[in-house]
């Protein structure tokens, strides 16, 4: 790639996309990581989001996705319990607030969130709602428009629901729901006015054009935020002997979701630790003008004071 004879230009396309992730030129992906920081400021500004999850629901899905500890599939060892009640919620969300997150979900196990537990998520939303400075999120599995739209009425902001990867590669990692059930829940997500999160998991084994074929895919669904996780192996699950992405590949996706898709936030969630290492404070050059932080469903991430450090760290050199 030869970004002096033929510069990438904002906003990319796929060609531009694969450029990006065969690029093997440490000066050629300074110059794409600069392209990626000034569209992220032109679009997002110089602020940076923070956003935090709780596992309301641990343990015992029927779902044998190749990443997950959650699945009866997997012979992890993990904290296995039914949705825990309003109050540890919302004592998470005042903890997640106090440090530094602008967004709060709910996360659950399983392939959807029964009527009453549907019920009392609503019950919870509507008196988080009241959190002055908090938007809610959720992810609940698969849902359709009218369980959607009780939640949008309860006060929910967003719900998430990941693809996880291309629908190419999808088969080999989950054999137990198809891959047209994640779009029929992401579109009913759009389609009841929430706002979509909607991403995938990177380093499952898939190729440079997979990870082309997911962007045409997300793009179709226009998520308004596109969390970037990377796969960290836990012991018991399928993938558990999986090597981890080198850190340089990480923010080459990154920087290529930043560019391609211009009018969603680039969120840096899952495995980022694990992957990323030394160069976690990179994502902010590479494009990602938001991440997740306080930890994850069952890996617990770095602390949140750490995170603040990285954010004003950043901010001083980004004045």
């Amino acid at each position: 790639m030869a970004v002096k004879k033929n510069p990438l230009k904002f906003p990319i396309g796929t060609d531009g996309v694969m450029r990006i992730l065969e690029c093997r030129e440490v000066s050629d992906l300074l110059k794409i990581f600069s392209l990626a920081n000034k569209t992220r400021e032109k679009l997002f500004g110089k602020r940076i989001e923070t956003c935090s999850i709780i596992n309301a629901k641990s343990g015992n899905c029927p779902e044998d996705c190749a990443f997950c500890a959650q699945s009866k599939k997997s012979s992890g060892k993990i904290s296995e319990y039914p949705l825990v009640s309003d109050k540890v919620i919302i004592s998470a969300a005042k903890k997640a607030l106090d440090g530094g997150s602008a967004r709060f979900s709910i996360v659950t196990s399983g392939r959807k969130s029964s009527k009453k537990e549907l019920t009392q998520i609503c019950k919870t939303v509507e008196k988080l709602a009241k959190i002055s400075g908090l938007k809610i999120c959720a992810s609940l599995g698969i849902l359709d428009e009218g369980e959607l739209v009780s939640l949008k009425n309860a006060g929910l902001d967003r719900y998430h629901h990941n693809l996880e990867c291309a629908g190419s590669l999808y088969p080999s990692i989950c054999s137990t729901k198809n891959y047209s059930c994640k779009l029929e829940t992401c579109q009913a997500a759009k389609s009841s006015g929430l706002s979509l999160c909607s991403g995938a998991i990177f380093g499952m084994g898939e190729s440079n054009r997979q990870i082309v074929e997911l962007f045409g895919t997300l793009k179709k669904i226009n998520p308004d935020s596109v969390p970037m996780n990377f796969l960290n192996p836990i012991p018991g699950s399928r993938l558990e002997k999986s090597s981890p992405l080198p850190p340089f590949e990480c923010l080459k996706i990154i920087s290529a979701a930043r560019l391609y898709f211009p009018n969603s936030s680039i969120r840096v969630c899952g495995g980022r630790e694990f992957a990323l290492k030394d160069y976690q404070s990179w994502i902010f050059a590479a494009g990602a003008d938001s991440f997740m932080s306080g930890g994850y469903l069952v890996t617990p991430g770095r602390s949140m004071s750490l995170d603040k450090e990285m954010i004003h760290d950043f901010d001083l050199f980004n004045l």
